[in-house]
């Protein structure tokens, strides 16, 4: 095979594959981003809420609604129980002696009810949602399939909405003052729980959106959000915890570290190649690449 065919059918098409699930890998690692950097709190019931995003969407396809429908109104279902999650749960530990410990122990039983709660509910079989769009694309005489082109375009605008909000506007104002002195922020009238509360929201409902987007691309199975939420935690301790930016930058970098690896060695081996990855990171720049959410 040529050089230039190599390029055009195998290389490119890996580096397609590669930004579309770096997209959405970037949504979830923005929702663990955001509520580190915010409540300097590491969910380890994400990948849950990740998965519940994707049942989400088969429950509502077997309704009969529209994928557009469903794009818009699980995020929007999720969010409640983000602020549920936050109110009843990282609140009570919150402001305890071990709160770093103590938060990640509860997180990490509400990831293990929630994986047991999707299992009751679907059973252990796999499941798959259509694709809204089919057929391919054609650029530069690279041939991109529709819906991971509409994945793409979908993820980059939520992510830009996502950075204009948290720097561009009043509410990211006080989320990010919020972030950096609780107290301060507090005295100034701005209710701080409800701001931690809603963040949690926004980030469960992030990564609501990005199981959504992967349904109709990979298997749906009560324990997806294991494998997936590894990978997201990879990109958050590369991009640098509470970094929008590094989120950002580190999800698509390392996803295409996966994606091109693959083509010389076996794909078993591309995961320990991320997280080896992430393991010099902690050694050598264990801030990660950007600051954190406040001090941005």
């Amino acid at each position: 095979m040529e050089l230039s065919d190599y390029i055009q059918f195998v290389l490119m098409p890996q580096v397609i594959n590669g930004l579309a699930l770096g997209i959405a890998v970037t949504l979830v690692a923005l929702g663990l981003t955001i509520i580190f950097g915010l409540l300097d709190v590491i969910n380890m019931s994400h990948g849950e809420f990740y998965a519940i995003g994707a049942f989400g969407a088969i429950s509502l396809g077997a309704l009969g609604l529209n994928f557009w429908v469903m794009l818009a109104l699980v995020p929007l279902l999720m969010a409640p129980m983000g602020v549920l999650a936050e109110r009843v749960l990282i609140k009570r530990v919150f402001n305890s002696k071990d709160r770093h410990v103590a938060t990640l122990l509860v997180t990490l039983g509400l990831s293990l009810i929630l994986e047991d709660v999707l299992r009751l509910v679907y059973g252990p079989n796999t499941h798959r949602l259509d694709a809204p769009i089919s057929g391919a694309s054609e650029f530069f005489g690279v041939l991109v399939p529709n819906y991971r082109l509409l994945l793409i375009l979908v993820g980059v605008g939520v992510i830009c909405a996502v950075s204009f909000v948290t720097y561009r506007t009043r509410l990211g104002a006080m989320v990010r003052a919020a972030a950096y002195d609780r107290s301060m922020t507090s005295s100034l009238g701005i209710p701080v729980d409800w701001v931690y509360a809603g963040t949690f929201a926004v980030g469960v409902s992030l990564a609501g959106l990005a199981g959504v987007l992967l349904a109709p691309l990979y298997s749906v199975f009560p324990t997806m959000g294991r494998d997936f939420i590894l990978l997201a935690f990879s990109v958050v301790i590369v991009g640098g915890m509470g970094s929008i930016v590094g989120a950002v930058i580190a999800g698509l970098a390392l996803t295409q570290v996966q994606a091109l690896a693959s083509l010389v060695i076996s794909p078993v081996w591309t995961d320990p190649i991320v997280f080896s990855a992430m393991v010099i990171f902690l050694m050598f720049r264990p801030q990660g690449l950007f600051g954190r959410l406040g001090h941005a």
